[in-house]
């Protein structure tokens, strides 16, 4: 049994250019499952958010949406998933899904991806969160995100102990050991 109950990610919720990502997204759900760590995700139906809950709930797993009225309104949302949230905004989407995970991980996204998870590491940065932050790289999608974070380092806005914190890895099974490891 994982010392990960649920994994919180963060994904497009658009397919992008690369068919091989919606893919990855879908075996990143399958393997959740499999591996009996519940996912806790955006709630959407569409991209890779969509693959990814649909990889999870074919494989059996525990999947909890948390999205937004105004989603729902818009008929972005999945009602087929183990445990549907629906709270008032954003903010209240965030702090619901830091509640309900042990850890936080990025598959590629777009802004909504990226502010969510930059969100979650400043919190961990702060000692507001506990839990771990890590970005899934396949095939190196978030290397042009991270040397700017590198960079900002090595300008002085953020501390060297931050990055290394932060887990990222080029497949799952090293992404969960580096989560787990910053859980123990």
């Amino acid at each position: 049994m994982s010392p990960l109950r649920r994994l919180a990610v963060f994904a497009a919720a658009s397919d992008g250019h690369d068919p091989s990502l919606r893919s990855a997204a879908y075996d990143v759900g399958a393997e959740l499952a499999r591996r009996g760590i519940g996912l806790v995700y955006g709630a959407g139906g569409a991209g890779l958010m969509g693959a990814l809950s649909q990889g999870a709930l074919d494989a059996g797993g525990e999947v909890i949406g948390v999205i937004p009225e105004e989603m729902i309104l818009r008929e972005w949302g999945r009602h087929d998933l183990t445990q549907l949230r629906v709270v008032r905004t954003m903010h209240e989407r965030k702090a619901l899904m830091a509640e309900l995970a042990d850890a936080f991980l990025a598959i590629p996204g777009g802004l909504g991806t990226l502010e969510e998870i930059v969100e979650v590491w400043s919190w961990s940065y702060l000692g507001m969160l506990d839990e771990p932050v890590g970005f899934l790289n396949i095939g190196g999608f978030w290397d042009p995100f991270l040397a700017t974070i590198r960079g900002m380092a090595e300008a002085g806005f953020v501390k060297p102990s931050a990055v290394s914190r932060l887990v990222v890895a080029p497949d799952l099974d090293q992404a969960l050991a580096g989560l787990v490891s910053l859980t123990e």
